[in-house]
């Protein structure tokens, strides 16, 4: 029974440390730097953002789990022995951590198409280059999608400079990087 104690405080407090480290040290510039740090991201073989059954919080789900189903079994008589209440709340913790699994999967596979169609359908919006692309570098460009302005870095596709205040065309998107033509 003490096995099932710790594993649950154990989980309990790296998930709570892991909300307050996270909250006030995390990365907040994660939508600028791609995955900002966080363990859960890029953590499957795609380099897409996902989650790997291997993550800190899966773990911790199953290990949280595996305590409190331990220390539940362990309190009726017929689930008391360790030889039943063990394999009984790894079974149960492995649903938990499964479950936490696909629903992850889910919210991050979902996020993962609306930008792919977001910024496919950036392909031939016109955009205003403010500042120079240089000859073979990159400038900046701003776009306008449904009302809000955005800005970029893009690069012309003939490789030629382009002069701030003109007009572009996108092109096409790879990564965070626009390519333009000049309008």
């Amino acid at each position: 029974m003490m096995i099932y104690a710790i594993c649950l405080v154990v989980g309990l407090v790296f998930t709570l440390v892991s909300v307050v480290a996270g909250h006030f040290f995390g990365g907040h510039e994660a939508h600028v730097t791609g995955s900002g740090g966080h363990a859960e991201a890029g953590a499957d073989s795609s380099d897409m953002p996902g989650i790997s059954i291997f993550s800190p919080t899966i773990l911790a789900s199953f290990i949280t789990a595996f305590g409190g189903f331990g220390l539940i079994f362990s309190q009726f008589q017929i689930t008391r022995p360790a030889v039943i209440s063990a394999p009984l709340s790894m079974l149960c913790a492995a649903g938990v951590a499964g479950f936490l699994y696909k629903f992850l999967s889910m919210v991050f596979s979902h996020t993962q198409s609306s930008s792919e169609s977001r910024v496919a359908k950036l392909v031939g919006v016109e955009a205003n280059v403010i500042s120079p692309i240089t000859e073979n570098g990159v400038g900046e460009i701003a776009y306008v999608v449904s009302g809000s302005r955005y800005t970029a870095p893009a690069r012309v596709e003939n490789g030629k400079a382009v002069a701030n205040g003109q007009t572009v065309k996108i092109t096409r998107v790879v990564g965070t990087q626009f390519y333009v033509t000049v309008v």
